[in-house]
């Protein structure tokens, strides 16, 4: 089939490419210089799980909104709706919330839309923005023609893993007004993969994709405040307890999510917690529960900061690790910089460094160690589960922070993990 994308991001052109490597003809539109230069150089700036390859092999050509009209059955539009970045989570979160930015949503769309109804040719068009519900039938349907036909279909996808997310999802998600649209656009999908089908409103499309991505935080805080107690309960190990109710998969739903470790991060769930915390607010909603996630995330992190001031004595802070996940260069909502910034905050110095981000190890002792004494004992906490961090050069007498209980025990180092409490 010819598939066209409107925006060609972080999100838009990993899921342009999956589109591409099952057989089909695809051109993009982005007004971005940045998005131009990554199709000519053949060279990502971010790092995304199978992306390069395809790269290398991409056909996909970089048009005006007309031919991509002109070109195409079905459009993606997979344009952004940001938060500011101090709704990221890796600063404290302000007291003021806010919806999501639909600025840049509502030109794409309008610009899309115009072209189709000036092409007269009905055109299938797939929103996959996350939007608070109500937001596309209040901003969008206004916008457009008869000609553009219109199915709401977010993904349910994490940044650094897209494609695969894109190519195997646990389900395919449909919004929508006319059950035909639906239907084609299942029969695309059915080109790309074998995953279940779910059809339902538009607004409840928009609600279950952020509510998706806050229950995930829901999880994450609940297990490490999990996490916290045990490490001052004698004799208990939060990954034993989270092993038991792993296997409790007909009430605790999944084992995903579900070990202690740092708050979430990434471009979603921070802001989608924030958004419907605004949102509870205007409803008037009897409790906040989305703000009281983003408040436990925060309160955890300065336990985090409580824990490397008492150990850290006349040792120097690092923290290894800045981006939001293993594997990935992605620093959006990290709560590894978060921690950085409480520290500061507070007075110290904080050294952070991160292999998928910064240049070498023994490149930065180079530029920055100006001590003779290369045992001189340090603290580090480990803040990205990063495979590297197992082998890393632990100066003599340091102690290691792990909240992730991956760290080896090490001769001349202290260990710390992080979760399980100590032998009476």
């Amino acid at each position: 089939m010819n598939i066209g994308f409107v925006g060609l991001g972080k999100l838009g052109l990993p899921c342009a490419l999956a589109v591409e490597s099952r057989g089909h003809s695809v051109v993009g539109y982005d007004p971005s210089q940045q998005v131009k230069n990554i199709i000519d150089t053949r060279k990502l700036q971010y790092q995304e799980i199978w992306a390069q390859d395809y790269l290398d092999k991409t056909k996909i050509k970089i048009k005006s909104i007309e031919e991509v009209v002109k070109h195409s059955e079905i459009i993606f539009v997979p344009i952004q709706t940001p938060h500011g970045e101090k709704f990221e989570g890796s600063t404290r979160i302000p007291d003021e919330r806010e919806d999501f930015d639909y600025s840049y949503l509502k030109k794409g769309v309008k610009d899309l839309s115009d072209e189709i109804e000036k092409q007269g040719e009905d055109k299938i068009v797939i929103i996959i923005s996350t939007v608070l519900p109500g937001t596309i039938r209040r901003e969008i349907i206004p916008l457009l023609g008869s000609h553009t036909k219109l199915c709401y279909n977010p993904f349910f996808i994490a940044m650094g893993t897209t494609i695969r997310d894109f190519l195997c999802p646990e389900i395919v998600l449909f919004g929508v007004d006319d059950h035909n649209v639906a239907r084609k656009a299942k029969t695309f999908y059915k080109t790309l993969h074998h995953s279940p089908f779910y059809e339902t409103t538009i607004e409840n499309a928009e609600l279950t994709k952020v509510i998706y991505n806050t229950f995930i935080s829901t999880k994450i805080s609940f297990v490490n405040t999990v996490m916290e107690m045990c490490h001052q309960l004698p004799n208990t190990n939060v990954d034993d307890i989270t092993n038991a109710l792993k296997m409790c998969d007909d009430r605790i739903i999944s084992y995903k999510y579900l070990s202690g470790g740092m708050g979430d991060g990434g471009g979603c769930h921070p802001r989608d917690n924030i958004a419907l915390s605004w949102l509870s607010d205007k409803m008037g909603m009897s409790y906040n529960w989305f703000d009281s996630i983003m408040k436990q995330r925060e309160n955890q992190t300065e336990w985090l900061a409580d824990l490397i001031e008492k150990h850290a004595e006349d040792r120097g802070i690092n923290i290894l690790g800045k981006s939001f996940k293993p594997e990935t260069n992605i620093t959006t909502g990290s709560p590894s910089i978060l921690l950085k910034n409480i520290l500061e905050e507070r007075g110290h110095g904080v050294f952070m460094w991160d292999p998928y981000i910064d240049e070498s190890w023994e490149e930065v002792l180079k530029k920055y160690d100006d001590s003779d004494n290369e045992t001189d004992s340090q603290l580090y906490f480990i803040g990205t589960k990063h495979p590297d961090f197992t082998t890393f050069p632990y100066e003599k007498g340091s102690i290691i922070i792990d909240p992730w209980r991956y760290i080896p025990k090490q001769d001349d180092c202290k260990v710390i993990h992080l979760g399980i409490g100590e032998e009476e």
